[in-house]
């Protein structure tokens, strides 16, 4: 029984790791945590500072694009191989629709975030010359 909890104690310290460096600033990329974010929002007041969460946001467009058409995927597979009506709810189908779905509607807000700090960045420099 000793073996099973240390593995268990092993499994939870490595998941636990890999979560809270998931959130930290990559040197080369731009994945901030919630709280870097909403730190760079609040301080953002040069083209520069909005153009760089322009960035971030066209990148996040970019990865719920790519998850919804992998979602869209799979939703056309599972609706391949739907049961009867006595099927009970949420059937694989549906679930597949449903993610298919969110990722869109993630996909389309981050487009209009990106769109929103770009005419930010854009009409600072008018506003400065």
């Amino acid at each position: 029984m000793k073996p099973l909890i240390s593995f268990a104690g092993v499994v939870a310290l490595v998941l636990a790791t890999g979560m809270s460096s998931s959130g930290a600033v990559t040197p080369g990329g731009s994945h901030y945590s919630t709280a870097q974010l909403k730190q760079m929002i609040r301080e953002a007041h040069t083209p520069e500072q909005y153009t760089a969460i322009a960035r971030y946001y066209d990148e996040r467009h970019s990865e719920f694009s790519q998850k919804a058409a992998d979602a869209k995927v799979e939703w056309e597979r599972r609706s391949q191989n739907t049961s009867g009506p006595a099927a009970k709810y949420p059937r694989p189908v549906d679930v597949a629709h449903n993610l298919y779905e969110y990722y869109v509607y993630r996909a389309d807000d981050a487009a209009l975030q990106a769109d929103k700090y770009y005419h930010l960045a854009s009409g600072t420099t008018t506003a400065a010359k």
